[in-house]
């Protein structure tokens, strides 16, 4: 009876006592209960549909094998990132008798910087929101996807995508891309519908995901781009290939060890950021290692708040690409504050003189070969104008060449083995910035998902870019970096560059050309007025015995590249 009695005061005790908390807490809106926390949801996703096209494949899934002749199924065509086309139907004796075989009209103005991807008579390539498949002889559409954001990035003013990686197992065939609202998916080849979208991101803080990624031994690779927003760090991320789940994620910022040290320490007001990725990767499969290019440290323009090499940025990282665990890297610049990203790619090149090396282009204008073994650089040879590049960046503004939209882009070199040459574009587009110095401190003030450059005019973060520009095509002997032949372009040239086996050089510009070299000396062969700037893909590719040339036409780019561009296209040629 006693012990009855104590158990109804002790009963009575806690409901005296959690009774008003509970009714304070919902009164005051506190949540520092846990009971009364809300449970845990997902974040929003965009929603997203697939629409048929009249060439939509209704026999079934495409073929699981991929062809290594006919077809292109990553950004660069191989993992060794070297864009090279084994196709040789196509030569310096015939090609001027290309002709157009079809046109896909996308009916909508795109920043197309897609690379394009050419699997079983398929072509896929993307816009920001969209991806494409149609068939690759008659450019009917397959189908297409369409997404919408959920949340809209806060600052994405590019409204870039650069396409797609696709992998033919271990199961079935996936697609995968990334999207600016800071997700990968991954989407069925055949059908256009969505297999999986994983988050990888939060485009709240300024992350973006516009780079092509690259998909290997059931893994999806791919990082972030934002590294000129405050507080943004990039980083390379692998994903399960069959469910999107989150393998690993390495910073590209040195957080640990003695690479740490390369930076000042971390605060709330000067974070250590930058290092972000926007292009695409390169992979040695014989090794297992993933090779990413990195960009600039933040703030772009102030290098006295962040003394010190800062690892791992202005490099190509190397990764253990099951693990996600560090291999080597090669810091190309050591310590910039001009916006100088590693901007292209890697490739992994095997010469004619027994190196193999690891070639790197970058914004500072110069393409970098690195000994892939020792990390000796072996050349750095110059392919834009530089001008003025240590003059200090003060309050009263310095002019310098290459500017933030100089060097080497999103598009970089092309290496036949034929000729033992890499083909680069490249772009002369000078910039004045004027910064707060290293004495204003005060004035630096970073605002989440914003650029955090150093600039001291609100309205230009990047500086002011001059009216002039124009670009080249560089042939370089990829042993010793010599100079063999040089196209100079009206224009920039940021479009592909694809060297074939039939040692013809295709490119594009941004009058619009779509041209053809020979590769061994550079003699113009063909050109074809596209009708709109060209900053996309250009690739070759086989279907029932027929070599095609597809380039990806249009691109809308009123603040970047201060380009209006009609809606865009993707062209495709075959000899008559």
């Amino acid at each position: 009876m006693e012990m009855q009695s104590r158990r109804t005061s002790f009963r009575s005790l806690v409901a005296r006592t959690c009774l008003p908390l509970v009714v304070l807490a919902v009164a005051s809106g506190c949540s520092y209960l846990v009971f009364l926390k809300p449970a845990s949801v997902p974040r929003k996703k965009g929603s997203s549909s697939t629409a048929r096209g009249p060439a939509f494949a209704a026999e079934g899934a495409p073929r699981v094998a991929i062809n290594a002749d006919a077809d292109w199924p990553m950004y660069n065509r191989g993992y060794d990132g070297t864009r090279f086309s084994p196709l040789a139907q196509i030569t310096t004796s015939n090609v001027a008798t290309l002709a157009p075989a079809c046109t896909f009209p996308l009916g909508v103005k795109a920043n197309l910087q897609t690379g394009i991807v050419a699997v079983n008579g398929t072509l896929y390539f993307t816009t920001a929101t969209d991806t494409y498949a149609v068939d690759a002889t008659t450019c009917a559409l397959r189908w297409r996807h369409g997404y919408d954001y959920d949340p809209t990035p806060p600052f994405d003013p590019n409204k870039v995508n650069r396409g797609l990686a696709y992998l033919a197992g271990p199961d079935r065939p996936r697609l995968f891309r990334g999207a600016n609202d800071g997700r990968v998916m991954a989407l069925d080849p055949a059908t256009g519908d969505e297999l999986w979208s994983a988050v990888a991101g939060d485009p709240a803080t300024g992350e973006t995901f516009p780079a092509a990624p690259i998909a290997w031994n059931g893994m999806v690779f791919m990082g972030n781009a934002g590294g000129d927003n405050f507080a943004v760090k990039g980083r390379l991320m692998a994903f399960d290939a069959k469910t999107g789940g989150r393998l690993w994620s390495f910073d590209l910022v040195a957080e640990n060890g003695k690479a740490a040290q390369s930076w000042p320490p971390g605060t709330e007001r000067f974070p250590k950021v930058g290092g972000a990725s926007w292009t695409s990767y390169a992979l040695d499969t014989a090794t297992g290692v993933v090779y990413t290019p990195t960009g600039n440290a933040a703030p772009d323009f102030i290098s006295e708040v962040r003394p010190g090499r800062n690892l791992y940025t202005y490099s190509v990282v190397a990764l253990d690409a099951r693990e996600g665990t560090l291999k080597t890297f090669y810091q190309l610049l050591e310590h910039d504050y001009h916006d100088w990203d590693i901007a292209a790619a890697p490739s992994l090149v095997p010469t004619r003189g027994g190196q193999h090396l690891v070639i790197a282009a970058g914004k500072d204008g110069h393409v970098y070969g690195t000994d892939q073994a020792t990390g000796r650089r072996v050349f750095a040879t110059v392919v834009s104008t530089i001008e003025n590049i240590d003059a200090p960046l003060t309050g009263k503004g310095a002019r310098f060449c290459p500017g933030v939209n100089g060097g080497v882009e999103w598009n970089g070199p092309s290496f036949s083995p034929h000729t033992n040459m890499l083909y680069v574009g490249s772009v002369d587009w000078c910039t004045t910035l004027a910064t707060y110095g290293a004495d204003q401190p005060g004035k630096l003030k970073g605002k989440e998902a914003l650029p955090w450059t150093g600039s001291n005019a609100l309205r230009t973060p990047f500086g002011a870019n001059e009216l002039a520009r124009r670009g080249w095509l560089t042939a370089i002997d990829a042993d010793d970096g010599s100079i063999k032949w040089r196209y100079a372009s009206p224009t920039p040239l940021i479009a592909g560059v694809t060297a074939t086996a039939g040692d013809v050089v295709f490119t594009g510009d941004l009058q619009g050309n779509i041209l053809a070299f020979d590769a061994k000396d550079g003699h113009e062969l063909w050109r074809y007025a596209a009708g709109a700037p060209i900053g996309g893909g250009v690739i070759t590719y086989q279907v029932g015995g027929t070599e095609y040339l597809a380039v990806a036409v249009g691109i809308n780019s009123p603040v970047g590249w201060k380009l209006e561009s009609p809606p865009g296209r993707v062209l495709v040629f075959k000899l008559r």
